[in-house]
């Protein structure tokens, strides 16, 4: 069997629609079947690049991861103040929102006792450095006076994650964007010193 057998390039092309799936839907209500349809092709196909659902959700999410952390490292690289760095980290879940998705590592979190132990910890590792991320932002902040927090760093930080990825949830359930900006905008003031002071 040749990797010819998907059209365009076969691993992207199942990961993008296998992905997708898993954003809207969740990972226990799609099947191989449901990604051969979309494609046209054989399910023996999807087995040939993934040998099982299990390893296609390992590859999932350590290609989102990837992408995830690539753009953290581009707002680093490229955004100086702080305030506006979280502002960024916000908007990478108002754009999962926009697109009427929700962040892949959310969805397999609500699936979590069902997911195989591969996939468990690799949800895990997720949520664990995007926490490590702004930890060091939110230390950062605090030793130029830029926010305030009566919360350890770590816990604040966990507290941004769980609000943003609870939001993006709750708002695509309501049909209703300006939740989540409104969730989010409030969740940034209240690290502000400027408006503690």
């Amino acid at each position: 069997m040749t990797t010819t057998i998907v059209r365009g390039g076969t691993r992207t092309q199942i990961l993008d629609v296998a992905e997708r799936l898993v954003q809207t839907r969740g990972f226990n209500d799609f099947s191989y079947a449901d990604i051969a349809a979309e494609l046209s092709v054989t399910t023996a196909a999807l087995h040939y690049h993934f040998r099982s659902k299990a390893s296609l959700g390992d590859a999932m999410i350590q290609r989102y991861s990837e992408r995830f952390f690539v753009a953290l490292d581009a707002i680093a690289a490229t955004t100086a103040d702080v305030r506006d760095r979280v502002e960024a980290y916000v908007e990478l879940y108002r754009d999962v929102l926009a697109a009427d998705r929700m962040c892949l590592c959310g969805v397999l979190a609500a699936e979590y006792q069902t997911l195989p132990d591969s996939m468990r910890a690799a949800v895990r590792d997720f949520f664990d450095r995007n926490e490590t991320w702004l930890v060091g932002l939110l230390e950062e902040g605090a030793r130029t006076n830029r926010f305030q927090s009566a919360l350890p760093a770590r816990d604040t930080a966990r507290m941004i994650v769980d609000t943003l990825e609870g939001a993006v949830m709750i708002a695509r359930a309501q049909h209703d964007p300006e939740r989540f900006r409104a969730v989010a905008t409030r969740l940034v003031r209240t690290l502000d010193a400027a408006h503690h002071s």
